[in-house]
């Protein structure tokens, strides 16, 4: 098992994923919104990052800073209401197309997608990439998930 950083390399990650996350901000106008939150006995750093969807209206990214990795997660949709073998059969099958993210439960199960870099070579390209494929990722399954999860909602 690889090390803890101590705080103060965790206070340097933190202000480079700052200023990383205002640069991406900067050049991106789906960012609406960065906000850093408040520290927890949990994790060092979490970060919100809210986009402007195409297909679902906002997504919003949390990136959590802990003691080894930077992890990341976006809530996709509610649990489905129906079909629900073949929703989850469908998210299974997209797990194999992704990459560095794969979907979960969550609360009330609620549809995630999770993933997380180690810190260990943590760089801002990096942080772009996730950042950005999370936003792809659910710009892609949005409605198709919907369509099976929901299908008697939008049957007309």
């Amino acid at each position: 098992m690889s090390d803890l950083f101590d705080d103060g390399s965790l206070a340097i990650f933190e202000r480079q994923i700052d200023e990383w996350l205002a640069k991406l901000k900067s050049v991106n106008e789906t960012i609406l919104a960065i906000d850093h939150g408040d520290p927890d006995p949990l994790y060092r750093a979490r970060w919100y990052i809210r986009m402007k969807g195409e297909t679902k209206d906002y997504i919003t990214v949390w990136l959590t800073l802990g003691q080894r990795t930077l992890r990341y997660e976006t809530y996709v949709l509610p649990a489905p209401e129906e079909n629900i073998a073949e929703f989850n059969e469908n998210l299974l099958r997209r797990n194999d197309k992704l990459i560095g993210a794969h979907f979960s439960v969550g609360l009330e199960d609620a549809v995630y997608l999770r993933g997380e870099l180690s810190l260990i070579g943590l760089v801002e390209s990096e942080v772009d990439r996730v950042v950005g494929s999370l936003y792809a990722y659910v710009e892609q399954c949005f409605r198709p998930l919907l369509a099976i999860g929901f299908a008697s909602r939008f049957a007309n």
